[in-house]
């Protein structure tokens, strides 16, 4: 029997970590915690097949056929990447597969997604607290030269650290309305305040037993790596739940994200401006 399949997505710094060590205590989730690149395998198995002119070939003289061994083949892919595991769901966690759910939804029609979201402003501070933390070495994509406003900018650009993983929820409204519930989003601030009633309302969503969290003592797995997400360095676990210190935002910067956003807030923070 294959594990139900759980991705956990959304922005970064918003919590999918802490949200792994929270899921990776349910006796019945197997989650490794740090991100996978089984999505970003399945959106480059479809660009390469995309360009086969031997595949494609074969789709022009039998595509029910060809198209049908293709997804079965994704399929066979996704399911065995987790292929030793016995418990009852697996989580898998990348940012794109909110930007891949149709994909997924079609190879794996029972798969949900856990989509952690925090305030805009918030997210920049964190990254620039980061920043500031190790001001010695620079962005993999040379950010450190920019002053706070252009920094604060190139980041919420469309192919950068925030902007990216912003298009994807933007998009969410136009998603047809089986995709959208397929999907659960987790407010970070959420997860600080109420932890194990936060907790308890996913494992209900996912279809998973009643369970009660221990916010005090989480499990310490693999060290994340954020280089590769053009983050710096370093991404620690937490040994319990703390709720962060407010992380101070020139007001120029945060007036400029939420005009900028307004969608987001109206969407996933309504009121809290």
């Amino acid at each position: 029997m294959n594990p139900n399949f759980i991705g956990v997505t959304g922005l970064p710094r918003a919590g999918s970590t802490l949200l792994c060590q929270l899921l990776a205590q349910h006796p019945e989730i197997h989650c490794e915690g740090h991100s996978s690149p089984l999505c970003n395998t399945l959106l480059g198995i479809r660009r390469m097949i995309s360009d086969d002119q031997f595949y494609l070939s074969q789709l022009d003289n039998s595509f029910d056929t060809s198209y049908a061994h293709l997804a079965s083949a994704m399929r066979g892919f996704l399911r065995g990447w987790n292929h030793d595991c016995q418990k009852k769901a697996v989580v898998d966690k990348n940012r794109a597969w909110l930007h891949a759910i149709e994909l997924l939804l079609h190879i794996e029609p029972e798969a949900k997604l856990v989509v952690c979201i925090r305030e805009l402003g918030q997210i920049y501070g964190s990254i620039e607290a980061q920043h500031q933390r190790t001001i010695l070495v620079d962005f993999i994509d040379h950010l450190a030269d920019y002053d706070r406003f252009g920094r604060a900018d190139i980041l919420f650009a469309k192919d950068k650290a925030i902007g990216a993983p912003l298009i994807s929820l933007h998009a969410v409204p136009d998603l047809p309305k089986a995709v959208q519930e397929r999907l659960y989003f987790v407010r970070f601030e959420d997860m600080m305040e109420q932890p194990k009633a936060c907790m308890s309302h996913i494992y209900a969503w996912l279809g998973l037993s009643p369970f009660e969290i221990n916010p005090d003592k989480l499990d310490i797995g693999i060290q994340e790596s954020d280089s590769h997400y053009h983050m710096k360095y370093t991404h620690k676990q937490s040994e319990r739940v703390v709720k962060p210190k407010p992380h101070d935002i020139p007001p120029r910067i945060q007036a400029q994200i939420e005009s900028a956003y307004s969608w987001f807030y109206q969407q996933y923070y309504p009121g809290k401006r």
